[in-house]
C-alpha cells in the first residue's frame, strides 16, 4: 500500500484536512476527511483569530476519526489571499564544456534565483518553473538529460506571509502536531486541474470562495501573476438578503435555487423550505437580477485585476471558474462570460466521487503532496522538493507562439 499523506486547506469559509493515498493510475484515495465552519478571512485577515485553533482542530480531529488514523504530519496550504508570486529570469553556467543537466542543477538555479531568504515579510514556499532555457535557446520545461554549456530559466516564487505562518506554526505546537510544513493552495490547484499542454499554453482562472476571490494567471508549472479579490459566494447571499428583506440563512437556501438559465417572468417564484417546516417564496425574476448584477461587479473587478497582468496570454484561451462561490450556480458561468467578453468554463477535479469545484484546492494540495512523498520535510519544505514537476515531459519544447 502506499504512504498515507495528509493536508490541510483553508477555504474562505470552511477547513478541511485529507488523508488519501495514491490509487491505481494514479487516482487519489481518500481515507479520512474532516470539515470546519469558520469565519474565514478577508484582506489579508482572519475574521476571527480567537477561534480558528478550535476550527483547525475539529478538521483535523474529524480526519483522524474517519481514516481511524493519528496525524503526526500535515501539509498545509497557504491561500492566495496571504501569498504573492514573483517572477524572475534566472541563469547560471555549468561549467567550461556541455553536459548533462541533473536535477541538482535545477535545485542550484531555484536557489540562485531565491531572494527571499532574508524578506521582512515573507517566506518562500514554492518555487517552480515557468520554462527553462538552454544555450541553444531552447524553452523547455523538463531539460534534465539534456546536454548545455548553461541552463537558465523563468522562475516562479511564491511567497507566504509570515504573520500567517507564525500563527498556524503557534496552533500546530498547540495542537502537537509533530511536523509540518507549507506549500502554496494556488500553485497545487494549477498543477492538478490543468494537464500539461494547457499550462505550457498559459491558463487563467478564477478560485472563488465565500468571501474572496484569487484570479491566477499561470504557465508551464509557475503561478506568473496572481490577484486577491475581497469578493465571493457569500457576497451575493448578503445581496440577496438585503434586496430581499429576508435573513442571510434563508437567502443561502435561495441562492442554490436560482437559475440563471430561465427566461423568468413577474409570476415566476422560487421556493424554498424553512427550519419550521414551512416554505418561502421568493420572486424569481428579482432574485435573478441581484446575483447578476452581483457577478458583474465580480467580473468588473477580475477586469481591472488582469489590466495589471505583465504577460501577454493569448487572446484565444478561455477562463476557468472553480471553486464553491459561484460555480454551482446554474446559468452563472455564462452570465460571467458575457460580462468579461471571454469564454468561461467551470473546472473542477476529474476523480470520481470527487468532481465538485469546492473541492479543487483541496485535492489539490494532496496531490501535491503524495507527489512530494515519501521525503517528508519537516517545517518549511526545502528548496529541492518545492521544485515540483508533475510528469516527465521530456525535451518538448515550449509553445511560444501567441
Amino acid at each position: 500500500m502506499s504512504q498515507e499523506v495528509s493536508i490541510l486547506d483553508f477555504g474562505s469559509g470552511k477547513i478541511t484536512v485529507l488523508i488519501g493515498r495514491r490509487g491505481i493510475n494514479e487516482t487519489i484515495v481518500l481515507s479520512g476527511i474532516g470539515e470546519s465552519e469558520y469565519a474565514g478571512f478577508l484582506d489579508g485577515e482572519f475574521l476571527e483569530p480567537d477561534s480558528l485553533s478550535m476550527a483547525i482542530a475539529h478538521a483535523i480531529r474529524g480526519a483522524e476519526t474517519s481514516a481511524r488514523t493519528t496525524i503526526s504530519h500535515l501539509t498545509i496550504g497557504v491561500p492566495g489571499e496571504f501569498s504573492a508570486s514573483w517572477c524572475s529570469d534566472v541563469q547560471q553556467a555549468l561549467g567550461n564544456k556541455k553536459r548533462k543537466i541533473t536535477e541538482d542543477d535545477l535545485t542550484a538555479l531555484h536557489e540562485h534565483g531565491n531572494a527571499f531568504k532574508n524578506h521582512p515579510k515573507y517566506t518562500l514556499v514554492n518555487s517552480q518553473p515557468v520554462y527553462y532555457t538552454l544555450d541553444d535557446g531552447r524553452r523547455l520545461i523538463q531539460p534534465e538529460g539534456l546536454s548545455s554549456i548553461t541552463i537558465g530559466g523563468h522562475i516562479s516564487y511564491i511567497l507566504a506571509e509570515k504573520t500567517f505562518l507564525d500563527k498556524i506554526d503557534a496552533i500546530m505546537r498547540e495542537l502537537n502536531i509533530v511536523s509540518h510544513n507549507y506549500m502554496s493552495s494556488l500553485a497545487a490547484t494549477s498543477m492538478f486541474l490543468f494537464d500539461d499542454c494547457m499550462r505550457d499554453r498559459f491558463v487563467v482562472f478564477m478560485d472563488m470562495g465565500r468571501s474572496t476571490t484569487t484570479v491566477a494567471v499561470a504557465r508551464g508549472d509557475g503561478i506568473l501573476a496572481q490577484y486577491n479579490i475581497p469578493l465571493g459566494g457569500g457576497h451575493i447571499t448578503g445581496a440577496l438578503a438585503i434586496g430581499l428583506k429576508t435573513s442571510y440563512t434563508h437567502a443561502e437556501s435561495l441562492k442554490r435555487k436560482v437559475n440563471l438559465n430561465l427566461n423568468v417572468d413577474d409570476n415566476d417564484v422560487y421556493t424554498i423550505a424553512t427550519n419550521r417546516s414551512d416554505t418561502l417564496s421568493f420572486k424569481a425574476k428579482e432574485a435573478n437580477e441581484i446575483v447578476v448584477g452581483v457577478i458583474k461587479i465580480v467580473a468588473d473587478t477580475i477586469l481591472k485585476s488582469l489590466k495589471k497582468c505583465p504577460y501577454d496570454y493569448p487572446d484565444y484561451i478561455p477562463y476557468h471558474l472553480t471553486g464553491g462561490g459561484l460555480a454551482y450556480i446554474k446559468g452563472a458561468d455564462a452570465v460571467l462570460a458575457k460580462a468579461l467578453k471571454r469564454p468561461v468554463e467551470i473546472i473542477a477535479p476529474s476523480l470520481p466521487q470527487s468532481a465538485r469545484p469546492h473541492l479543487s484546492s483541496s485535492l489539490g494540495l494532496l496531490d501535491m503532496a503524495l507527489r512530494m512523498a515519501p521525503e517528508e520535510p519537516t517545517g518549511l519544505a526545502s528548496l529541492t522538493k518545492k521544485i515540483f514537476r508533475s510528469k516527465k515531459r521530456g525535451d518538448k519544447q515550449l509553445n511560444d507562439n501567441r
